[in-house]
């Protein structure tokens, strides 16, 4: 495992980090803003770390009709989602807590979602110190709040911490947090987002 030297807490964005789901995310919100907004291609990309509740309030609002069958058909989604490790995670993670630094999924995700998570995985919450998920933020990624948040929660200032992050949202969150900041290369090309890094993976395995 590569010495990551002060950090005294590795904090895990979900989606795209600890699982490699970000290309069912694409398909299922490519669908629906090809169907709500085809004035916008591509729009499914720019939501990525954004809240459920940030994307409506921000391209559907004041349309609960819209709202409520987004989230009908999200929920039905996850519900048969694959919740596949991305390479190298789960060795990575319990090395880590081997070596005493304390571990966070910090996610946009909310509570519902993560019920099919832990449907999927029943050993995911003992992986983890604490779970933050959209619930405990006031704001969303790119805000460091969630970060912030999650730092403050084990007692340690943010430069003891490490953020992995995908989007371009969560790592633009990792570095306003003044942390350092790991970039995983599984939903955007590493050149793509490196100039957000500290440093570029393409998984685990290279940790």
């Amino acid at each position: 495992m590569t010495s990551l030297g002060h950090i005294r807490a590795a904090l895990f964005d979900l989606d795209g980090v600890v699982f490699d789901t970000e290309s069912q995310y694409t398909e299922f919100w490519g669908g629906q803003c090809r169907l709500y907004h085809p004035e916008s291609p591509g729009l499914e990309h720019k939501i990525k770390g954004q809240t459920l509740v940030q994307i409506f309030d921000r391209y559907f609002s004041g349309r609960p009709d819209i709202q409520a069958e987004i989230t009908r058909k999200l929920d039905e989604f996850e519900r048969g989602m694959r919740f596949e490790y991305v390479p190298g995670f789960v060795d990575y993670v319990t090395a880590l807590r081997a070596e005493g630094v304390k571990t966070a999924v910090v996610t946009s995700s909310n509570g519902e979602k993560m019920k099919s998570v832990y449907a999927a995985h029943a050993e995911f919450k003992q992986m983890f110190d604490a779970i933050l998920t959209s619930e405990y933020f006031e704001r969303s990624k790119p805000d460091p709040d969630c970060y912030l948040k999650a730092a403050a929660l084990f007692g340690l200032e943010p430069g003891c911490c490490v953020v992995f992050e995908d989007s371009f949202n969560g790592l633009k969150a990792g570095r306003a947090a003044g942390m350092t900041v790991v970039g995983l290369a599984t939903t955007n090309p590493a050149e793509a987002i490196r100039p957000y890094c500290d440093r570029v993976i393409s998984d685990f395995s290279e940790m």
